[in-house]
C-alpha cells in the first residue's frame, strides 16, 4: 500500500500552513520561511520495506527513515525533538509527532495523481497539495 506514495512530489498549493506553524509553537522568523518555501518530498521504500520521506527546499533538507509502526525519534525541520510513529490507516499515511506533552498528525493522501497532506493540531488543519512529477 505504501507503493502508491513512492516517487517524487512538487508543491503546488499550501493553505492554512501559517496558523498550523503557530499551533505546533514555531516562531515568527521561521514561520516566514516556511511559508514561501514550497518543497519537494521524495518517498522511497527499500527491500527491507524502510520508508524513506525526503522534503527538499533551497532552505532546507530534512529526511526520516522509519518502518510503518515501529517508534523512532525525528528532529523536524523546525528542530523539534519528535518522537513519532507512521502508520497506514485506510490508505493514508499517517504520521504522529509526539513532543512536550502535545501530538499533531501529518495525514497524506494519493487520489487522482495528486497527494494531499493534512498537517492536524487540536483544530487546526494546515492542506498541503503535491503533484507526483514524471
Amino acid at each position: 500500500m505504501v507503493e502508491k506514495f513512492v516517487g517524487t512530489w512538487k508543491m503546488t498549493s499550501s493553505e492554512n500552513f501559517d496558523d498550523y506553524m503557530k499551533a505546533i509553537g514555531v516562531g515568527f522568523a521561521t514561520r516566514q520561511v516556511g511559508n514561501r518555501t514550497k518543497p519537494n518530498l521524495i518517498v522511497t521504500v527499500d527491500e527491507q520495506g524502510t520508508v524513506c520521506l525526503k522534503s527538499q527546499s533551497a532552505f532546507k533538507t530534512t529526511e526520516i527513515k522509519f518502518k510503518l509502526n515501529e517508534p523512532f525519534e525525528e528532529t523536524t525541520a523546525d528542530d523539534r525533538k519528535t518522537r513519532t510513529v507512521v502508520t497506514l490507516e485506510n490508505g493514508k499515511l499517517v504520521q504522529k509527532q509526539c513532543w512536550d506533552g502535545k501530538e499533531t498528525n501529518i495525514e497524506r493522501e494519493v487520489t487522482d495523481g495528486k497527494m494531499v497532506a493534512k498537517c492536524i493540531m487540536g483544530d487546526v488543519i494546515a492542506v498541503r497539495t503535491y503533484q507526483k512529477e514524471a
